[in-house]
């Protein structure tokens, strides 16, 4: 069983139950994720990820691409429940993240903590990011990135989260030791119980609800 199914199965068996204004779920507070190159292969290479769609939203994400138009031209349809333009959500923050890169690859300063925020407080939202910081640091020069999620849907924006964190990494000109999520609260919502335990089953057909 891998790093990410392992944590799916401890929510399913230790969780606690909460309910919000999506709906009821199942959640651990304060979670470490921490995963080495090994570790990375072996989730996407067990658990189906839609790389390419990941791909090209973090492509329009770093663009600042706020219209939602244009993420359903290239066949990502999961931000259509929040109207037609992207406020305070990713784009505003990950049009920062090119030049932060360049900055790191000109210069890999061991001594340095290179970080993207995430989510103003206060600032007009229709999604306000569910991962909130992003650290790249460099130790014996290998890159270390650890990332803050303040709230993180286990079953689709968790894999989803890593998978963007990889292609960042794979950005930066030096090799990856590990990435490390921190989770403030990561949850599976009620409806996606029974398909969470199909998946751990060995399903690898199931497929989860968005919850909004």
């Amino acid at each position: 069983m891998n790093k990410y199914h392992e944590i799916l199965k401890r929510i399913i068996v230790s969780g606690k139950t909460q309910h919000n204004r999506k709906g009821c779920i199942r959640y651990l507070l304060n979670e470490q994720l921490s995963l080495s190159p090994v570790d990375l292969l072996d989730i996407f290479e067990s658990h189906g990820i839609a790389r390419k769609k990941l791909k090209n939203e973090l492509q329009l994400f770093m663009q600042g691409e706020r219209q939602v138009q244009k993420y359903r031209e290239v066949g990502i349809n999961w931000w259509d429940y929040c109207g037609s333009v992207l406020v305070n959500s990713y784009p505003t923050y990950f049009e920062k993240l090119p030049p932060l890169i360049a900055k790191i690859n000109r210069e890999k300063r061991n001594s340095k903590n290179y970080v993207l925020f995430l989510g103003e407080t206060g600032a007009e939202s229709n999604q306000a990011p569910c991962l909130s910081l992003v650290q790249f640091q460099i130790d014996d020069g290998e890159l270390v990135l650890s990332a803050y999620q303040r709230s993180s849907d286990a079953n689709l924006g968790l894999p989803a989260d890593i998978y963007h964190l990889y292609l960042m990494a794979q950005q930066i000109d030096l090799p990856l030791k590990n990435i490390t999520l921190n989770l403030g609260n990561v949850h599976i919502y009620e409806n996606n119980l029974e398909r969470t335990r199909l998946l751990l089953d060995g399903d690898e057909t199931v497929r989860f609800e968005l919850n909004v």
